[in-house]
């Protein structure tokens, strides 16, 4: 018998969920080294995505439950269920790890690199140096300077730029933290919602057994209330009647007596 089971049903029956879906992704991360289209790898992962998601959940089920059970298990058991839910993770760490490596090389075969290398540039050499070789020497100092003022502009203008940037980055990084903060702890917290309605089903099925099994007694006692009662009619009405048994600790009808008078 698995050590689980003997545990509780419940935390066997959720390991047995996660092993089947650790067995889809092994299978399926083979699956995708044999895809070569881009667009079928993509969906590929994405599914793969959402069963590592699935698995992410049912280990918390698993560690909640191994938790609720701390309590009434031995130090023995509670080491064994607290090693199992570290391999759980470790294995879904090593999936979450080939989903990283994968999506890295797929976003690196997307990528495209445009370069504007052509005739154009070679042209507009010449142009500059046919209009150098026509200017004064005083000219082309006011000309570089000229140049070199524009490039100094260009340059602040660029360091702006990036300051402005790398503020909106920083805003942006700080929004996005305290945003996935939030869904963290929203995720959390429907996770233990889940778990909660998960317990409180099973207690009402419980409940549900429970009443069932009360009613047919009850339903069995008063069966046999309606046959005594029926049973002392009978002997009440038709006393003679030797086909019923007299009741235990029920006296017996008295037997019809006349009064004798003596009369002088």
């Amino acid at each position: 018998m698995d050590p689980i089971s003997a545990v509780s049903e419940e935390l066997a029956e959720i390991e047995g969920q996660i092993n089947d879906l650790f067995r889809a992704l092994s299978n399926g991360f083979q699956k995708l080294e044999k895809i070569k289209d881009a667009n079928r790898q993509s969906r590929q992962l994405e599914e793969l995505t959402d069963k590592m998601r699935d698995c992410k959940s049912l280990i918390k089920d698993f560690d909640r439950e191994v938790k609720s059970l701390e309590g009434g298990n031995d130090v023995n058991t509670n080491r064994m269920l607290n090693d199992r839910r570290q391999s759980m993770v470790k294995e879904l760490n090593s999936y979450v790890a080939l989903k990283k490596k994968y999506s890295s090389s797929l976003a690196n075969n997307n990528k495209r690199v445009d370069l504007f290398d052509g005739p154009a540039a070679e042209d507009n050499m010449e142009e500059n140096v046919l209009l150098a070789s026509n200017m004064s020497n005083q000219e082309l100092m006011n000309k570089g300077n000229s140049m070199m003022d524009d490039t100094d502009q260009a340059i602040e203008r660029g360091k702006k730029i990036v300051q402005e940037t790398i503020n909106v980055g920083t805003d942006t990084s700080a929004a996005l933290k305290a945003q996935t903060d939030q869904m963290s702890r929203v995720v959390n917290e429907l996770d233990s919602i889940h778990f909660s309605l998960k317990k409180a089903s099973k207690l009402v099925k419980e409940i549900g057994r429970q009443v069932a099994t009360d009613k047919c007694i009850m339903a069995f006692l008063c069966l046999i209330v309606i046959g005594v009662i029926a049973i002392i009619i009978v002997k009440i009405v038709n006393p003679n009647n030797k086909d019923i048994r007299d009741i235990p600790g029920l006296a017996p009808p008295a037997m019809n007596r006349r009064l004798l008078w003596n009369l002088y």
